[in-house]
């Protein structure tokens, strides 16, 4: 079964940051970019399991802290020439509040 779960207010996740959220399916980590795009992934990088959470978000993608692999916020796949993906989740913001599918 899957709800969407209120996480936060919008504000509360820095601009090219992350806010992890605790859950069932694990760590999951909610990214806004500087145009205010948010995205949600999985907190594993494809490659050796490091938080993404705590990478540079940059563009559309964020960079793993453990070894500078890329990964695409919208589809949560290595960028080349890496292989490998992480889980997405859905997220939508509605009067300033965060929500994710879970």
């Amino acid at each position: 079964m899957t709800d969407w779960t209120k996480i936060c207010a919008l504000e509360e996740i820095p601009r090219l940051g992350s806010r992890v959220l605790e859950s069932a399916k694990g760590r999951i980590a909610l990214f806004r970019t500087e145009t205010d795009e948010l995205f949600a992934l999985q907190d594993r990088c494809p490659h050796k399991g490091g938080h993404l959470s705590q990478g540079i978000v940059c563009g559309s993608h964020v960079t793993c802290p453990m070894h500078g692999w890329n990964i695409a916020l919208q589809e949560g796949r290595a960028l080349a020439p890496d292989v490998g993906e992480t889980a997405i989740y859905q997220v939508r913001v509605e009067n300033g509040a965060v929500f994710v599918l879970i």
